[in-house]
């Protein structure tokens, strides 16, 4: 099989878009991806009068939660998830209730197809969706002082140790960022985060290799990194488990059935 693309991330500063790409890539390439910052969607968790109704069974932790700071940045990568998972699905984000598996990994309760990975940094929100399979994404400052000892020793794999020696000196830590935000990437799609021993597996050529540089998957997997907002570094890791690829990703097809119908039946007419 070719290998999976991974969508280009769109900025979006507010919640009202755009958002016609997000649907888009999600229906040709099976995932996409958002980056905004908190401080531009600040103003619509200030003055939003359904901020109870779109965090759901955040409300509390929101409310809870006594730096401001803190608090916000929160209610901004949740009404982030659920925006961009509205608009992907053609529902009002409102309808979509957001949980968490076992270590923090969100999931849209009642979708059996949908995937999604959320990381932050500074002022950067990602969100990534994907319908075809795993999906992680991981940001880092561009600019970010390395320790390229400490993580040659602790992160790279033999192969990529020596990939790293051929490069010239000054362009040693961008690599290296690299590297370290696919591996954060790919570990947060298979839902293991650091636990996941980062010189146990390594990346050459866009490919997932062994420590010794042979190429370990095919086509399955697909890997990216992208500069976003000037100042920032973003990987994403997707994969294709053979789902469906249709082009219908409206609630009524990508929803399950039995939580589609008690949604109908709860929601408040318009």
């Amino acid at each position: 099989m070719d290998r999976v693309t991974c969508a280009v991330p769109l900025h979006v500063p507010r919640p009202t878009g755009p958002w016609p790409g997000v649907r888009e890539n999600l229906a040709t390439l099976g995932n996409a991806l958002v980056c905004t910052t908190w401080s531009e969607w600040l103003p619509s968790v200030l003055t939003t009068r359904r901020l109870p109704q779109l965090l759901g069974a955040d409300w509390p932790r929101y409310r809870r939660t006594p730096d401001a700071a803190v608090r916000y940045r929160f209610a901004a990568s949740r009404l982030l998830i659920k925006n961009t998972a509205a608009a992907a699905l053609a529902v009002p984000p409102e309808h979509l209730d957001l949980a968490y598996r076992l270590g923090g990994r969100p999931y849209l309760r009642g979708f059996d197809q949908i995937e999604l990975s959320l990381s932050h940094t500074g002022d950067l929100i990602a969100v990534g969706l994907s319908r075809t399979g795993r999906i992680g994404v991981d940001v880092e400052p561009a600019q970010r002082p390395l320790r390229l000892d400490l993580l040659q020793r602790q992160v790279l794999t033999p192969a990529e140790a020596r990939e790293l020696d051929l490069l010239p000196a000054g362009r040693r830590a961008a690599r290296v960022l690299r590297l370290w935000t696919q591996k954060e990437a790919y570990s947060k799609a298979l839902g293991q985060g650091l636990r996941l021993g980062f010189k146990e597996f390594g990346f050459s050529g866009g490919r997932l290799c062994a420590p010794d540089g042979t190429p370990v998957t095919g086509g399955e997997w697909g890997f990216a990194t992208y500069p976003v907002m000037d100042r920032y570094l973003l990987s994403v890791a997707c994969h294709d488990a053979g789902l469906s690829t249709a082009d219908d990703t409206s609630a009524t097809t990508m929803l399950d059935q039995g939580f589609l119908a008690a949604m109908t039946d709860t929601a408040p007419p318009d």
